[in-house]
């Protein structure tokens, strides 16, 4: 039952997640957490650190991260084949609906009115990581759970990112050096 449950889980999230990884996330906490109880919020958020640092679309390491923890190689297959299926399907009919039908205005029409939904979903999986990683205790906990370490962390890697336009693995590698840094002079090791 678990490897349908795998499946079904994930090809739903493969089916609703317009917009790429980060759309997806919501989707998959939703059914990661919330409806299945596989994971609490703090592993999702290391799930999504590591389908970040590891290669190809966070959907799919998310799912076979999932799979895996879940219900070991198979399930990881499972998983990972519902959240690609949706996309080969509708990527096939889709390619085949906008050649044959790419200068209707309606077609034009349906495109815009996607953009903000997907803008909306991106910004909403962004405050999904970054609230639990600045208020590891939740909010409500109030000042003394506030965590400025990841705050001061964020804020560099955002203006690395933006500001002086240095590649997403760079930053990554930096902030993970930092943080080594900071633990290793924490224990005394590093002056």
């Amino acid at each position: 039952m678990t490897y349908i449950e795998l499946f079904l889980a994930f090809l739903h999230i493969g089916a609703f997640s317009f917009g790429g990884g980060y759309a997806a996330m919501p989707l998959i906490q939703e059914q990661v957490i919330d409806k299945y109880h596989w994971m609490t919020i703090e592993d999702f958020t290391d799930l999504v650190t590591i389908s970040q640092m590891t290669p190809g679309p966070i959907a799919v390491n998310a799912a076979t991260f999932v799979g895996t923890q879940i219900a070991g190689v198979l399930g990881a297959v499972m998983a990972t084949v519902g959240v690609c299926l949706p996309s080969c399907i509708f990527v096939s009919v889709l390619a085949w609906l906008y050649v044959r039908y790419r200068n209707l205005s309606v077609m034009k029409g349906v495109l815009a009115c996607l953009r903000p939904a997907v803008t909306s979903m991106i910004f909403a999986a962004g405050l999904m990581i970054l609230i639990p990683a600045l208020f590891p205790d939740g909010i409500a906990a109030g000042a003394e759970s506030f965590q400025v370490r990841q705050l001061i962390y964020f804020s560099a890697a955002l203006l690395c990112l933006r500001r002086f336009k240095i590649g997403p693995i760079k930053v990554m590698i930096g902030c993970g050096a930092a943080e080594l840094l900071v633990r290793l002079a924490m224990m005394g090791l590093v002056r």
